[in-house]
């Protein structure tokens, strides 16, 4: 099936040197995919867009480039807008001006719902708790202006890359790990889905999720957290995947 795919479409993955960009590489189903330095196709540069659209005749976006540290987007709004939402306006445009029926991937999270309940769904009310979800609903409005996308949203990690030594007992999500992501975006892709899905795991605290691949991880609470930094973090940001796995069963 992947060989198939991959001889019919033509996938193009923005956002290579990051968390995610990397994993997808690592994946043999994406191999072969292009992976374009910034040099070759920057968001910010409508030229570098559309020579690269049309030279390799692209049929298929994802978008995992953003700016997604929330203390950087918090520091520095102005360059977090540029990257998250002009970035994301520049794509989509240049897409629609070359070929109305690529079909854009775009990669956005779970901080476009409140963060107070949990369990969102993705017809839940929208309203970010932070900056960065703020971007990050912009740019997926953009992104419904074409014909063909869809919209993940998800919160990942990189289990070989779990900086912080404490996590919060109170504080819930459905994060998932960035390999597990990656198979499921393989599974969308052969689907051909569109529209927007919810991706995650179960619902667990930040502590449950990390212990298991960070055994010396220490507990610790929410508000513990809170204090230290300048912007708002999730209470309960966990995701309603009956969507996602109705589509993946079917």
């Amino acid at each position: 099936m992947s060989g198939e795919l991959l001889q019919k479409n033509k996938i193009l993955i923005i956002g290579g040197s990051g968390n995610l960009g990397k994993a997808l590489k690592k994946n043999i189903f994406f191999k072969k995919c292009y992976f374009p330095s910034k040099k070759k196709l920057n968001l910010l540069n409508k030229s570098l867009i559309k020579n690269f659209l049309q030279k390799k005749n692209i049929n298929i976006i994802i978008n995992a480039a953003a700016l997604a540290r929330m203390k950087d987007c918090e520091n520095n709004k102005t360059l977090a807008y540029k990257i998250n939402v002009t970035g994301c306006k520049n794509l989509v445009s240049t897409t629609m001006l070359i070929n109305k029926n690529i079909k854009l991937i775009h990669i956005s999270t779970d901080g476009v719902y409140p963060s107070k309940t949990g369990n969102y769904k993705e017809t839940s009310t929208l309203k970010p708790y932070n900056y960065y979800g703020l971007t990050k609903l912009k740019a997926e409005k953009i992104v419904k202006k074409l014909n063909n996308y869809l919209i993940i949203r998800t919160r990942f990690f990189n289990k070989n890359k779990i900086k912080f030594n404490t996590a919060a007992i109170d504080s819930f999500s459905s994060a998932i790990e960035v390999s597990k992501l990656v198979n499921i975006i393989k599974i969308l892709i052969n689907k051909n889905i569109c529209g927007i899905i919810n991706v995650g795991s179960k619902r667990k605290s930040d502590y449950d999720i990390y212990k298991k691949f960070k055994k010396n991880i220490k507990k610790c609470n929410r508000a513990e957290i809170q204090k230290k930094i300048n912007f708002k973090i999730s209470r309960d940001a966990s995701l309603n995947c009956d969507l996602l796995q109705k589509l993946i069963n079917e």
